[in-house]
């Protein structure tokens, strides 16, 4: 009995000192301040810049801030039940925050409940859900720019039919963008909206729309494309069917894809937004969250109109040309 006694009592001890470890191991972390941090972005798609440049901005937070930041996603931004699903695996690794581009503004509401419910702090960039969940939310504002779209639209074809290229439907960026370009459309007397199409955030999809668009409506004056592939798919099509400069385009965002056919006249003109900050912001804001800081409930991180006549500008380059992939 007594070689079981002691024999239990090296069990127990050594129990003990596991416990006692990992009560040491938490409150070292604790005390360094190492926040972990998950930013679930809206596609993990490498050809897409724009996510890619956002990241670059999650990156060069953490290592500043001294975090840890985890950046996962779905394959696609049309992939919406996908995007819940890394959203609740997130959860099930309980992170101190999550930052969170939503790809659809009313569906993601319950997870966007369940992350509170968790005890996790949410952080909103890029898209909003219908909820009151995310104690921040940082982004362009969409509405403003597109209404900026809409007047380059006016700008270039001046009157006639106007289409929109849209990306993922019921995207809170797709609604508020849609919004600000068509407020400012239907201000202007001789221009009329045909209607909005779209690309599911899919390249091919955009220039197979635009090919049946133009052919059935042969005298189309314009479209607006609200995204990085709406945009490049729309150009894709007016290019080929040889009508550069007859068919007015005016995109979102500012990807190597954009630059030349901005250059070459297919793109009047892009509305380039800043993703880099948006990563940025977005993580130091869920530090700030969760250290007990009090956070700015909106932050707009801005936007501006490039075109032929000022993308060799310094500042300008510097967006048309982010620093991306380190």
């Amino acid at each position: 009995m007594s070689g079981l006694s002691r024999k239990g009592k090296r069990v127990g001890l050594l129990l003990l000192l596991a416990v006692l470890i990992s009560v040491l191991i938490f409150t070292l972390q604790y005390r360094s301040g190492r926040i972990h941090v998950i930013v679930v972005v809206k596609s993990l798609e490498e050809s897409i810049e724009f996510w890619r440049v956002l990241s670059d901005g999650v990156d060069a937070a953490a290592k500043e801030l001294g975090v840890d930041a985890e950046i996962t996603g779905p394959a696609s931004e049309s992939d919406i039940d996908g995007q819940i699903a890394v959203l609740e695996q997130a959860i099930r690794k309980r992170p101190d925050a999550i930052v969170m581009a939503a790809t659809d503004y009313n569906r993601l509401v319950p997870v966007a409940d369940d992350i509170i419910k968790a005890g996790i702090r949410l952080i909103s960039i890029d898209s909003a859900v219908n909820s009151g969940a995310a104690q921040s939310f940082i982004a362009t504002d969409n509405i403003e720019a597109g209404k900026k779209a809409g007047e380059e639209m006016v700008r270039f074809a001046k009157s006639g039919k106007i289409a929109i290229m849209s990306y993922v439907q019921g995207t809170g960026t797709q609604i508020d963008r849609e919004r600000g370009v068509r407020m400012r459309l239907e201000k202007e007397p001789g221009m009329t909206v045909v209607g909005t199409y779209y690309s599911d955030g899919v390249e091919q999809k955009a220039y197979d729309n635009t090919k049946r668009l133009l052919r059935d409506v042969p005298d189309l004056a314009g479209i607006v494309g609200l995204n990085e592939t709406s945009t490049v798919g729309t150009g894709k099509a007016i290019k080929e069917l040889g009508l550069a400069g007859k068919v007015s385009l005016v995109g979102f965002d500012s990807s190597i894809n954009e630059v030349k056919p901005l250059e070459a006249g297919v793109i009047q003109a892009t509305v380039v937004q800043k993703p880099f900050n948006m990563g940025y912001i977005g993580v130091k804001t869920a530090v700030d969250a969760v250290r007990g800081r009090k956070v700015p409930e909106r932050m707009d991180t801005g936007s501006v109109v490039i075109d032929k006549t000022n993308m060799y500008t310094s500042e300008n380059q510097k967006l048309l040309f982010p620093f991306v992939g380190k």
